[in-house]
């Protein structure tokens, strides 16, 4: 890929906004470019092995390889793939599969080290996206304590609508329906049987639609109770 190629791809990632010109075309020049296909995996292949990965087109979902449950999602224009950064074999636990087409770039883990302490403002970067990871985490720690599953379940659709999707021409919040039951269970720490019921309950009462492609919040709702 040439590199004005990949230097539009990198453009649109905050982690690279306050690096100039001459540091980003370098960058590029050690960067790899790849499409994935819907439903493939991502790191299992050995030259995506201890790689930084920035996701420029599609979402992907992050896999637990030893329970196979869902940790959490990556939406284009975000990396994964930091925590062999500071835990490679935590790192080697964790598994990506493309939720839709993908286009991504990938840098080895000791190339990323170095470049984060020649450059300060991505080291700082990609320590918050590390840090809000955990905290997203933490907070599913706490709402399981402390909120019911019909609760974790609504929260969490509102907010995968309102992060994954865009407004459409009436204002209206729409996503792909990327999530399988038994995917939003894994976030939710629910069961499929709970989220199907608590998903019908939110249709039923005019609070979101959905289908196999798409999922929206209605307008006019203002009343969030299940």
């Amino acid at each position: 890929m040439k590199a004005l190629t990949k230097y539009w791809f990198l453009e649109g990632f905050n982690l690279f906004k306050k690096l100039g010109m001459v540091s980003m075309m370098k960058i590029c020049e050690i960067l790899e470019m790849d499409n994935i296909e819907k439903g493939d995996p991502i790191k299992y292949s050995e030259k995506h092995k201890d790689s930084i990965i920035f996701l420029k087109k599609g979402s992907v979902k992050i896999v637990d390889s030893v329970t196979k449950s869902v940790k959490y999602i990556v939406k284009r224009g975000h990396i994964f793939g930091e925590l062999a950064l500071y835990d490679k074999e935590a790192a080697k636990l964790e598994e990506a599969y493309a939720l839709e087409d993908c286009i991504i770039c990938y840098i080895e883990s000791e190339q990323m080290e170095n470049l984060m302490e020649k450059h300060k403002s991505l080291k700082n970067g990609v320590l918050k996206i590390y840090g809000l990871r955990i905290q997203k985490l933490e907070r599913r720690l706490s709402d399981l304590l402390y909120k019911d599953s019909a609760t974790r379940i609504k929260e969490f659709i509102l907010e995968y609508i309102e992060e994954f999707g865009k407004k459409n021409d009436e204002g209206q919040h729409i996503a792909n329906n990327l999530l399988s039951h038994k995917d939003i269970a894994n976030l939710t720490n629910t069961s499929r049987q709970t989220v199907s019921n608590v998903l019908s309950q939110m249709r039923k009462n005019g609070l979101i639609n959905y289908d196999i492609n798409s999922i929206s919040i209605n307008n006019n709702q203002n009343n969030y109770h299940i």
